[in-house]
């Protein structure tokens, strides 16, 4: 039980700036062993503060006349004066309590996801290098969830450079436009780079045409989050009319029949984003031996958008005890490998610090 009460003092600590609705949740549920209890039914990874947080969001966007709903600023009722007072976390000790039963059963059975659409700014400046290279791009993305990250060429960009002035907009075709914020010296660009072709696969793809999976999806959006849970929204809309699907699949076994299906559109470039984390190391090695395999027969490349602390096997230069997102990119070309650690980025992609 201390160890939970622990996990939950220590994520109101961290989260009193960037997240005082959710601080102080995690405060009040350090004090309250009935709700600690509760967090028993989840499954040993998964017992930590933002599955129960998404998991009572997900009931509230389900009903959002609930009492606690009120305390949510992304629920339109509440963005003009958010209730940070005691009450909020007590309305929210009441939920839960009373909600038992409910909560149990999905804490059993969910994970905590991010499928998140600015996460296509990791992309825009490592397939501008390729596309210079070697042309249209036919992209694999490994681990796609819902695959909003596929909307790649369909969304916009507003790149602003803090140490090149002035910006640019690229795109200008759709609805969708995502704020891109870098320093350093990343690729200049002067349009969106040509995909042709893009496919992606999970384990357990999220269905957007499933109201429940959509919903899940947006409960693990911190409430807080308004901006950014209002863009998922208008990806998830955006997403359905496109028809983009996401296929099963299994990163290691399956890789393979992906990167050849894409090389019969153009240079087939793989993309792994926060997902090879959940691989176990001897599995990560395996996916690196895998595409070492493909590259010594054919031309091909690999985005990688992953923390180096979580995923030491992978072929990334630098210090493998980075906890930050490290985007890097991996080539073969001839059947010789290289790689090139580019840029930092922000976990959701709202900034990149390009270095390479």
């Amino acid at each position: 039980m201390k160890d939970l009460s622990d996990r939950f003092r220590d994520f109101s600590d961290a989260f009193r700036s960037a997240a005082p609705l959710y601080s102080r949740f995690a405060e009040r549920v350090a004090r309250e062993p009935r709700v600690l209890d509760l967090m028993r039914s989840a499954p040993i990874a998964q017992r930590i503060p933002v599955l129960l947080f998404a998991c009572v969001h997900y009931l509230i966007l389900n009903d959002p006349d609930q009492e606690l709903g009120f305390h949510f600023p992304n629920l339109q009722r509440s963005r003009d004066a958010l209730a940070l007072n005691d009450e909020s976390a007590e309305a929210f000790v009441r939920f839960v309590l009373t909600h038992q039963e409910e909560l149990t059963d999905l804490m059993a059975t969910r994970s905590t996801q991010t499928n998140e659409v600015g996460r296509c700014n990791w992309f825009l400046f490592p397939f501008a290098m390729i596309e210079s290279q070697v042309g249209n791009i036919a992209r694999v993305d490994v681990g796609s969830s819902a695959g909003l990250t596929l909307l790649f060429s369909d969304i916009n960009y507003d790149i602003q450079n803090y140490d090149v002035q002035p910006g640019s907009l690229i795109g200008g075709r759709g609805p969708l436009t995502i704020q891109c914020r870098t320093r350093g010296h990343p690729p200049q660009l002067d349009h969106v780079p040509s995909v042709v072709w893009s496919r992606g696969f999970d384990a357990r793809p999220v269905d957007l045409f499933d109201q429940d999976h959509v919903r899940w999806l947006e409960a693990c959006v911190w409430p807080e989050q308004v901006e950014r849970f209002d863009r998922l929204i208008r990806a998830i809309d955006l997403a359905r009319r496109h028809e983009i699907r996401v296929e099963r699949g299994d990163a290691v076994e399956d890789i393979g029949a992906f990167v050849q299906r894409a090389n019969r559109h153009g240079h087939p470039v793989v993309t792994t984003s926060w997902v090879l984390n959940y691989l176990t190391a001897a599995k990560r090695n395996e996916f690196v031996a895998r595409l070492d395999a493909i590259g010594a027969d054919a031309d091909l490349s690999w985005v990688i958008a992953e923390s180096p602390r979580e995923t030491p096997e992978l072929p990334v230069s630098g210090d493998s005890g980075d906890d930050i997102t490290v985007i890097s990119l991996v080539t073969w070309r001839s059947g010789r490998r290289e790689s090139v650690r580019l840029a930092t980025a922000h976990p959701h992609g709202d900034w990149i610090n390009w270095s390479a």
